[in-house]
């Protein structure tokens, strides 16, 4: 039993840039070869990125997509390699090839193809039926996809019984608060429950809404981690596994000797690939030390919002971004995110003041451009609000001034930020958050207008949150007090707050959550103290606004369900709780 150098390619690819990620993934290997790596492998779909969507019906793109590998199994020589692409025989599947020195050994089609949530994989590929096992270094090592291994009678267990100590899965698991914890007491129950090393390797990087947080991870045959990626960003992890150590458990596990029917049966499906019993080169050089430590929940939000807005911006290829600065905490924490993401010379904030519009928050707004280093401009709307109101006086006559004169002038702002965009190039930031965005709490065409929304699935209460993380971090307050202490107020008439409309959000937000991410019935959020005036009005806010969410711009998921790739409610809709 040889011990190996293990090394998991924990890298940001692109979708659609086949080229591009051909090269990182060249540049990986090369890094892996020179720390001594043996098996290197990188994360679902890496070739293609990950989700590809409907790309994958065009065949030039499956084509170029094996081309792609074939470049890669080129450049494999003196080293094994575990990538991620699209297979396609009669089919097409979500699979992973195994290489070997220069030649394509086999191939493992996933077997489970998630269709929830955020995933549409059944719209696109056909399910695995085989579990190879391949035997390289003379080790038995099972490789499955994402999924495969978040069910415990799945191809990890039974590639275990077939006598798989190694077990890899590659994988592009995108981000949601606390995802990543229950996702390590899965691949920890799995190492422990099969006796096999688990090797987690999961993509990281944005794709317009989703985050994938890396977060890549090794665990010994007890369960225990001996080795982690970083959260949100490209890392190289390599580690020394002791496989004699895997085999000594298993002498001392009585369980293994008694086979399931259930694992009797599937082990009809294994495939063996003796590949090498060789051992690897022994001398290696030195690793560095690695101490990787998690992220507190609210960091690991901030780092998704500051990743995702990064990707999407470059990866779409923009430059800089406009964001309209009020002096509130929305467009205040927006504005600093994008300065992490981009730098404060990408970021240029317009304060765009009314005859409603206190002369703290215009204040407010110049001084936190000033504590981030970004551009400031001013342009008032005064003159445009009073041109539209003689343009309507006569269209307008006989009624009385109510909620559409303050949404002209959030629309007029949002047609100045795109004026900004259209002349030079810059991507339009909107500030809205999910409270809002539930709510209806927001103008369409106005406030809502952008190319990108960075907080459309941040509750308030946690915008709030954010801010203050973001000024502990920075060790000053870059987001003024009086912006995190000031009433909330959209400013578009006299004495104008977020309370005239709403709950306060700390009401708001868990009935939120309880309605729209748990699907909680009316009754059932009352009887969790709520009162019921409260949770009937913010429900019917929330179902006669779906016609305003599906016209918004993507934002980055970081609940378990946000709006749009999870929760999908017809318009066109009648139904509602008595």
């Amino acid at each position: 039993m040889h011990n190996i150098r293990f090394g998991i390619a924990q890298i940001n690819s692109t979708v659609g840039d086949l080229n591009g990620n051909t090269r990182k993934i060249a540049e990986f290997i090369d890094r892996a070869k020179s720390l001594g790596v043996d098996l290197l492998t990188f994360p679902e779909l890496t070739i293609t990125g990950y989700p590809p969507e409907d790309l994958l019906l065009k065949p030039q793109f499956i084509k170029q997509n094996r081309e792609s590998l074939d470049k890669i199994i080129e450049h494999s020589s003196g080293i094994a390699i575990v990538v991620g692409f699209v297979d396609s025989d009669a089919d097409i599947y979500n699979a992973a090839a195994v290489l070997y020195n220069k030649k394509l050994i086999g191939i493992y089609h996933k077997f489970y193809l998630p269709n929830y949530g955020v995933f549409d994989e059944n719209r696109y590929f056909q399910a695995g039926k085989e579990c190879p096992v391949f035997t390289i270094y003379g080790i038995g090592i099972g490789i499955t996809i994402c999924e495969d291994i978040w069910y415990e009678t799945g191809p990890a267990t039974v590639q275990a019984s077939a006598g798989a100590r190694l077990l890899v899965n590659i994988s592009a698991s995108p981000y949601h608060a606390g995802k990543g914890l229950s996702r390590e007491r899965m691949l920890a129950t799995r190492a422990a429950d099969n006796v096999a090393i688990v090797a987690y390797n999961n993509l990281v990087g944005g794709q317009d809404e989703l985050v994938f947080d890396g977060n890549s991870v090794i665990f010994n045959e007890k369960g225990e981690p001996i080795a982690r990626g970083r959260q949100f960003e490209e890392d190289l992890v390599v580690a020394d596994l002791d496989m004699e150590s895997v085999f000594r458990s298993q002498l001392h596990d009585p369980r293994r000797r008694k086979e399931t029917p259930w694992v009797k049966k599937e082990l009809g499906r294994i495939t063996k690939f003796e590949v090498s019993n060789e051992g690897p080169v022994v001398t290696k050089p030195p690793l560095p030390l690695r101490q990787v430590e998690r992220l507190s929940e609210i960091a690991e939000i901030y780092q998704a919002l500051v990743l995702g807005v990064r990707d999407y911006v470059r990866k779409n290829g923009f430059e800089k971004v406009v964001i309209g600065l009020s002096g509130g905490v929305d467009s205040s924490l927006v504005a600093t995110i994008a300065a992490d993401a981009l730098g404060a010379e990408n970021v240029i904030g317009i304060s765009m003041p009314s005859r409603y519009s206190s002369p703290g928050s215009k204040s407010d707004a110049e001084a936190l451009a000033r504590n981030l280093g970004i551009e400031f401009r001013v342009i008032p709307i005064e003159r445009a609000f009073s041109s539209y109101s003689e343009t309507l006086v006569e269209a307008f006559k006989g009624a009385q001034p109510d909620s559409t004169e303050e949404n002209i002038q959030a629309r007029i702002r949002g047609n100045i930020l795109f004026a900004l965009s259209n002349k030079f190039g810059w991507l339009v930031l909107a500030c809205s958050n999910k409270s809002e965005t539930a709510t209806g709490y927001t103008t369409l065409y106005g406030d809502m207008a952008g190319g990108f929304i960075p907080l459309k699935d941040v509750p308030k209460t946690t915008v709030y949150k954010l801010a203050q993380y973001r000024n502990r971090q920075a060790g000053k307050e870059v987001i003024l007090p009086a912006i995190l202490t000031k009433a909330p107020s959209a400013e578009l008439r006299p004495n104008q707050k977020d309370t005239d409309t709403l709950p306060p959000y700390d009401v708001l937000d868990p009935i939120l959550k309880a309605y729209v991410e748990d699907d909680l019935a009316i009754d059932q959020i009352i009887a969790m103290g709520f009162d019921r005036d409260t949770v009937v009005r913010v429900a019917r806010l929330v179902d006669k606004s779906e016609y305003k969410r599906r016209q918004t711009a993507p934002g980055i998921k970081i609940t378990p369900r946000d709006f749009g790739r999870d929760r999908r409610l017809p318009i066109t809709n009648r139904f509602g709780e008595e």
